[in-house]
């Protein structure tokens, strides 16, 4: 990374799930940071007779939304061609990675805003009558992009193949040495951020209020106000470089 991209010295609290966190993490230390692995969600598998049954199935349009989906579904099917599926969505790049490393690489992803949001603006998808799509995701995910398919004509199903959990784990030691090592936390969603809250309890809540917090969604920012943050940057995209980059601009 350039002399521009520095942060310092400085430990940054990463609450990705400990299978994920490594990309950034390299990152973050060659732009000069102190990675602090802190998971605050775990990925469990959800398998089941009936999703293994609409995997196989011929899709119009098959829509991934995280990375996770892909290694999950991929756990349950054995060709990741995905031969009857017309086009296949993801989310955005680390989704898309894992699909063309499993042989089929999507055909549709969001040039910038890596969310649902900016899949729903492409044109491809603009008309959707009779069209049958199946959307994988975790259980519990967002609606809107099922209702505003299903709004455009579509058929959706969903296609629940892992569920996120929180962790159990001692904030103890890191909670001792927050003040001197923590320089900024992240949050990739929601969940991940109300999960970092409950894992670090009341002895935690004011350190982590005070310590600057980046996103990469404008709606996960408004949830950090609600929460009490105090500082808090959205980062251009839901991408690693520009995690980095954010936390660059905000703490040095």
């Amino acid at each position: 990374m350039s002399s521009a991209v520095d942060l310092g010295g400085r430990g940054i609290l990463v609450t990705r799930p400990a299978a994920q966190a490594e990309p950034l993490c390299q990152l973050i230390a060659a732009a000069g940071g102190r990675a602090i692995r802190f998971p605050t969600i775990a990925i469990a598998p959800v398998a089941t007779t009936q999703t293994a049954a609409l995997l196989a199935e011929a899709w119009d349009l098959l829509y991934f939304v995280s990375p996770n989906a892909v290694t999950q579904a991929l756990a349950q099917v054995s060709d990741g061609r995905w031969a009857r599926v017309k086009w296949i969505a993801a989310v955005g790049r680390g989704t898309a990675r894992v699909l063309t490393a499993a042989g089929r690489a999507p055909d549709l992803v969001p040039n910038d805003r890596y969310e649902s949001e900016a899949l729903l603006e492409m044109p491809e998808l603009a008309d959707m009558r009779g069209q049958r799509v199946l959307i994988v995701r975790g259980e519990g995910g967002r609606a809107l992009f099922a209702d505003t398919l299903t709004a455009r004509g579509a058929t959706v199903q969903f296609a629940e193949v892992y569920r996120r959990v929180q962790p159990d784990c001692d904030p103890t030691p890191l909670l001792a040495q927050w003040e001197t090592t923590v320089a900024a936390t992240l949050a990739t969603s929601d969940e991940v951020l109300l999960n970092l809250l409950a894992l670090l309890g009341a002895a935690g809540r004011e350190l982590v209020l005070k310590t600057p917090l980046v996103v990469i969604a404008e709606r996960t920012a408004q949830t950090a106000r609600q929460l009490g943050f105090q500082t808090i940057k959205v980062a251009e995209r839901a991408e690693d470089a520009a995690i980095v980059r954010a936390l660059c601009e905000l703490i040095v």
